[in-house]
């Protein structure tokens, strides 16, 4: 709109309508400013907007609180056989008992009035609780792959940022040795390595904080840290080729910039959403290889249980007490799952590239 009258085009009257204070209206028309927002945030808008990744989330948080949780309160202890008790013989009537079914000791208790908490999953072939070994199997796994994916993302982190930003001979030597791991056969050589490190590491351990998680336990996350880096390794370092040629990469490296500061300052910050892909799906391959070196035998140590050894465990009475079998299969295949479903979802929300 002209400021001049319209009605008298060569007149140079100002018109003092153009000048009066404009509206609320107005202002929100004229001025349509989007509020400011994050990457981290964007991403979290697309992830709640897929639903199939929204419920494996809620599945996965369900899981993790129930596995840090209900021990709290459970009666029954996961290391705790209710027919061998100090100073008494062996109650036999405590073994295999079936989903609700009571002990000898227990059923009379209950016919005199007082109140028993119920074996919900029944109990072992040792008579322990066998819903809270399934709790307390749950809560290694997930504690086994959550700690050998954080181990998987410094290791592969450390090495592919290396890699990838110094270049020349440093990236040749590095990927050569990516590319020696990446021949070796997964399985045979987690396996072997867990089989050798176990004995020297139960000596090792003897007599320091450690001893309680276990010679296996420990075996298992050298195993992740030996083995299971190459691939986030090389995912790491085909990011930090693209960004190092870019302007404030440069601008830093003009300046002095040393190039554990550039990494840490602009490289990381840059490739978190590929790192928290990444480190999502790792967490399930870690899960299933724990379930299945357990299995084997090759996992933790007894008594501590985990949805591996019970599932190994339930094969010898496969044909009386098959539920024991399936209810740990069931779990892992839960978890594993809605793992694979939200690291999935993951990648659709942070990935630049398929939200470009």
């Amino acid at each position: 709109m002209s400021m001049f009258n319209s009605k008298k085009p060569f007149s140079l009257q100002v018109n003092m309508d153009n000048f009066l204070p404009a509206t609320a209206e107005e202002k929100a028309y004229m001025v349509q400013m989007r509020p400011s927002t994050t990457f981290f945030k964007d991403g979290m808008k697309r992830l709640l907007k897929n639903k199939v990744a929204t419920v494996s989330m809620i599945v996965i948080i369900i899981i993790a609180l129930a596995a840090i949780f209900i021990p709290m309160f459970w009666p029954y202890a996961y290391e705790n056989q209710l027919g061998n008790q100090p100073g008494k013989p062996v109650d036999n009537s405590y073994a295999n008992l079936r989903p609700f079914e009571y002990g000898s000791t227990e059923q009379k208790l209950i016919d005199e009035g007082e109140k028993i908490f119920p074996h919900v999953f029944g109990t072992d072939a040792a008579g322990r609780d066998y819903f809270i070994r399934i709790v307390y199997g749950t809560r290694i796994s997930l504690v086994v792959g959550f700690f050998a994916s954080i181990i998987v993302l410094i290791i592969g982190f450390v090495i592919g940022a290396i890699s990838g930003y110094f270049g020349g001979k440093v990236d040749m030597v590095i990927m050569r040795i990516v590319d020696v791991f990446y021949s070796l056969p997964d399985m045979l050589m987690i396996i072997l390595l867990a089989s050798v490190i176990r004995n020297p590491l139960q000596a090792a351990l003897e007599g320091t904080s450690l001893e309680k998680l276990g010679s296996n336990m420990i075996s298992l996350f050298i195993v992740f840290g030996v083995l299971y880096w190459v691939s986030m390794a090389r995912q790491i370092r085909g990011q930090i080729l693209a960004l190092k040629e870019q302007e404030y990469v440069l601008a830093s490296r003009t300046a002095g910039a040393k190039g554990k500061w550039i990494i840490m300052k602009h490289l990381f910050p840059n490739c978190i959403g590929i790192i928290v892909v990444y480190t999502a799906l790792q967490i399930p391959s870690a899960i299933f290889t724990e379930s299945y070196l357990s299995f084997l035998g090759l996992g933790v140590n007894a008594p501590m249980p985990s949805l591996g050894s019970l599932t190994s465990d339930a094969l010898n009475g496969i044909n009386s007490y098959g539920y024991r079998l399936v209810i740990p299969a069931i779990v892992i295949s839960l978890i594993v799952l809605s793992l694979n479903l939200f690291g999935d979802g993951l990648r659709d929300a942070f990935d630049p590239k398929l939200n470009s």
